[in-house]
């Protein structure tokens, strides 16, 4: 079927605004891969360090010029259930390596935090400045130039943003991303998202918390709910990241041994040893990037990924907008309900036609590009497949061509709503993103007099008074990347949800994030300019009335510019010390808007 026109549009406008970025990024690479392979500059002393400690057989091979050597980045810690099953991977891929006549060596380790740790704590303000060290510390480990292609271990959060960053940094090298799968489904969320809101109330206590919260997350694996890690595995598919198929497959089992050995064997064949040369650099376009932001509207995925796409595109040479997300999701159906946008956890998408499905849907609808270059070939309709075992053995077959269950997937011509899942919001309080797709319509429009709170904290505790028992805009400011670093505030989550189930009309504004765990509230976040740079919600007081229109994305406080700028604004809150929090004050204060993807890189 033939490209969209909104699709083709969109894709256009981003091709004429990057131009002049894009070229000079496919310049720098052109110049990286002539200098090509780095391995055979080094001199012998710097040859006898990089390889003093591989096994005799790799020591050997790495003397050929012809035989690919891969860095291992990895993510790697036993205290995340996401990323515990990376630490059998690097064995794996080495073995793989050596049976294909290369070799492979761990590069180095980034940082991975995880957000359900560090929710309403103070470590959360090192959260979205991690993806930023996660993309330097890829840098460093791959500076030896002693590697011709790389594979990349990440689940989580920050952590695949800023190994995407860190791989397009290094342009010239072949990528290609190693998933370690989600945990398998345990309490379902919805009963977890009801004890919640009881202990939010009081009705429960700490134990009965503890043991909803330990039922759901319970081993080894992704969260498996639809937030910000699972959003990440969707993206990798989608821009051809991936080997096909491969997101959602559990760790610890043969299937997902068989694609991690795969993965290894792909990444040294696409070298510029052999035949099929695919630097990352030329891999991953403009196309790719539209394909992702389909697919995150499709999916009703992250919020977050509004903020990393837009960096991830940039470390490319492509200039993404918000206005550009806006726009493809007002043209992309949404197609999966996984929660918190349904009931159903990530484990029941796959089952119910997963991925391929969605992929193949699509396509078929013209809703993205087939003619894109992925790593494991040319064409997007490969991630229409799935991987199977058969007789032990690696191979591909064509994906669901039907939804096993509506419930949780649905076809183009049967979507649970005509648009995706992401809505621009704008007006004279600054310009921010919602998550709709789990939003009734009922709760899209709300006017009304707002609370406004410099601390999470202080919007618990007004709640715990029964202050806020009433039609109320909450606005939360101070959180933007320069004032504290832009955490996720979900511990508003359980009391905001208790508020709408009371009857009330109840929606969120604040210059902070909510990520994909964002629910059934009405949330206009990221509001650009944040409070701390002079934004208009630093001028806000208790009581103005504030519209929020998810329909028209109207963003809009119901006092006159004139009135509103006359008042003082409020003071911006003291950074505070501790939990490492002094060591990223550099970042605060070179930190890029939001709205230009939060980077201390723009």
């Amino acid at each position: 079927m033939s490209l969209n026109p909104v699709i083709a549009d969109v894709t256009a406008r981003i091709v004429a605004r990057s131009r002049d970025s894009r070229a000079a990024y496919l310049a720098n690479m052109e110049q990286a891969i002539a200098n090509q392979p780095g391995r055979a500059k080094l001199s012998c002393a710097n040859w006898a360090h990089a390889f003093a400690a591989s096994p005799g057989v790799d020591k050997l091979r790495a003397l050929d010029p012809n035989a690919p050597n891969i860095g291992i980045v990895s993510a790697y810690n036993d205290m995340l259930s996401a990323h515990q099953p990376l630490e059998a991977y690097p064995a794996l891929i080495k073995d793989a390596a050596r049976e294909v006549g290369a070799t492979a060596q761990f590069a180095g380790g980034v940082p991975a935090m995880c957000d359900g740790v560090t929710q309403g704590r103070p470590g959360m303000e090192l959260s979205l400045f991690s993806r930023d060290v996660i993309a330097m510390a890829t840098a460093v480990a791959l500076t030896h130039d002693a590697f011709d292609s790389a594979l990349y271990l990440g689940v989580c959060d920050k952590i695949v943003p800023g190994l995407v960053i860190g791989a397009m940094t290094f342009s010239h090298l072949p990528a290609l991303f190693v998933p370690a799968g989600p945990m398998t489904s345990g309490l379902p969320n919805s009963e977890k998202a009801r004890i919640r809101a009881l202990y939010a109330e009081g009705k429960v206590g700490r134990e009965e918390l503890l043991a909803a919260e330990s039922a759901s997350y319970h081993g080894p694996g992704t969260c498996t709910f639809y937030g910000t890690a699972n959003t990440n595995q969707m993206l990798m598919e989608l821009m051809g990241f991936h080997l096909p198929g491969s997101a959602f497959v559990h760790p610890n089992t043969p299937l997902r041994e068989a694609l991690v050995k795969e993965s290894a064997r792909r990444v040294a064949a696409v070298t510029n040893k052999g035949n099929e040369f695919i630097p990352v650099g030329r891999m991953i376009d403009e196309k790719s990037f539209v394909n992702g932001v389909v697919g995150l509207m499709a999916t009703g995925g992250s919020t977050n990924l509004a903020l990393h796409i837009i960096a991830m595109a940039a470390a490319g040479g492509v200039q993404l907008t918000l206005e550009d997300l806006d726009d493809i999701s007002r043209a992309t159906p949404l197609l999966a309900r996984v929660y918190p946008n349904g009931s159903a956890d990530v484990n029941h998408f796959q089952a119910a036609g997963g991925m391929a499905f969605v992929i193949r849907e699509l396509l078929k609808a013209g809703l993205v590009h087939e003619d894109v270059q992925t790593i494991a070939g040319a064409g997007l309709s490969l991630y229409a497949q799935e991987p199977v075992l058969e007789d032990g053995v690696l191979t591909w077959r064509d994906g669901a061509h039907e939804s096993l269950d509506t419930a949780i997937v649905r076809p183009v011509s049967d979507p649970f709503s005509k648009e995706g899942g992401l809505r621009l919001m704008a007006g004279n309080l600054g310009r921010g993103v919602m998550k709709i797709s789990a939003v009734k319509p009922e709760h899209h429009v709300i006017e009304a007099p707002c609370a406004v709170f410099q601390e999470q904290e202080d919007f618990i505790a007004a709640f715990k008074r029964g202050e806020l028992d009433r039609d109320v805009v909450v606005v939360v400011r101070f959180q933007g990347p320069s004032a504290n670093g832009m955490p996720e505030l979900h511990n508003l989550s359980p009391s905001i949800s208790v508020l709408l189930d009371r009857g009330h009309k109840v929606a969120l504004v604040t210059d902070g994030r909510m990520s994909g765990a964002s629910g059934k509230t009405p949330a206009a976040i990221h509001v650009t300019p944040e409070a701390a740079k002079g934004g208009p919600l630093a001028y806000v007081q208790d009581g103005d009335v504030i519209r929020v229109n998810a329909e028209t994305g109207e963003l809009k406080i119901m006092v006159d510019e004139a009135t509103l700028l006359a008042r003082t604004p409020a003071n911006v809150p003291a950074s505070k010390p501790g939990f490492g929090r002094e060591l990223f004050g550099w970042m605060r204060s070179g930190v890029g808007a939001a709205d230009a993807g939060a980077s201390v890189f723009a």
